[in-house]
């Protein structure tokens, strides 16, 4: 059976593999197709394009979307988008400048304590890519602040610490609107990681759920198998298709690998195949 990765990220977020070297990984790994989820940017769709023509492995141009739920930040991957879309792109441009105040912000304070880190070196160290705060943590790990992103995030990037900022993000079933109006299909990417209880969840699905959100991320790298159980039986109960994917950000995550994820992650071609066959509905 045909395997495919539904949740990838390269260097136009915080992923460490060019678009190119992930289609090159993917045929590696025998996968028939992935999809390119950078967070909040389209940018690497049309690299990642040029690089699947010359590959047997399909490119499925793909979104990962921030957003806050009841103090919550929940994300929402968009599959098969139309990556010229205006309404999208706009929104996106408006999510970048968000991103460059809160960074210019964030060196601010950086500064302030006494760690020299300029918004013109964050651009200069990552040039192609949408900045979050795991570059931020990569940076002071590779300059001996911290041992590791943990630790960056622990220190000095969490929400209450000294360093970190917070920006506007869209309510989830805002996500959902802007990803079905540039033709794409709405998932509800790893719902574990954000530890809700049973009443949290159930709201925040009857949230997406009211936009009509497509699917839901029942295949993770991190999952146990009881986490899928469960995932696998929201998306039954408020039904909702299933997707899956790695969340591959390269050497940002070392133990986790395209396309297999811990080393247990399979994600069927056929969950590829329903999710296709709902995008057609928006076109």
């Amino acid at each position: 059976m045909e395997k495919v990765d539904l949740h990838v990220h390269s260097t136009y977020s915080d992923g460490t593999k060019t678009p190119k070297e992930l289609i090159e990984i993917a045929e590696k790994e025998g996968l028939s197709a992935i999809a390119l989820t950078d967070h909040d940017t389209l940018d690497g769709i049309p690299a990642a394009l040029a690089a699947s023509d010359k590959s047997p492995v399909e490119l499925i141009p793909g979104v990962e979307l921030s957003t806050n739920f009841d103090r919550t930040e929940v994300h929402i991957v968009g599959l098969f988008l139309d990556y010229t879309n205006n309404e999208i792109n706009n929104y996106l441009a408006k999510q970048r400048q968000s991103r460059i105040d809160r960074n210019i912000q964030m060196c601010q304070k950086f500064c302030d304590i006494g760690i020299n880190i300029t918004y013109d070196k964050m651009c200069e160290l990552y040039p192609d890519a949408v900045i979050t705060r795991a570059h931020f943590a990569d940076y002071l790990v590779k300059n001996k602040y911290t041992g590791d992103r943990n630790e960056a995030f622990d220190r000095y990037l969490s929400p209450g610490k000294p360093c970190y900022v917070s920006r506007h993000k869209v309510d989830p079933k805002d996500a959902v609107n802007i990803i079905h109006a540039a033709h794409g299909v709405a998932v509800l990417a790893h719902p574990v990681l954000y530890h809700l209880g049973k009443e949290q969840m159930n709201a925040l699905l009857d949230n997406v759920c009211s936009a009509g959100i497509d699917g839901i991320e029942a295949i993770y790298s991190t999952y146990k198998p009881a986490d899928e159980r469960y995932i696998r039986t929201l998306a039954k109960e408020h039904n909702l298709l299933i997707s899956g994917g790695s969340d591959y950000h390269g050497d940002n995550k070392p133990h986790i690998q395209l396309g297999r994820g811990m080393g247990h992650l399979f994600v069927p071609s056929e969950v590829l195949d329903n999710l296709r066959k709902r995008s057609l509905s928006y076109r």
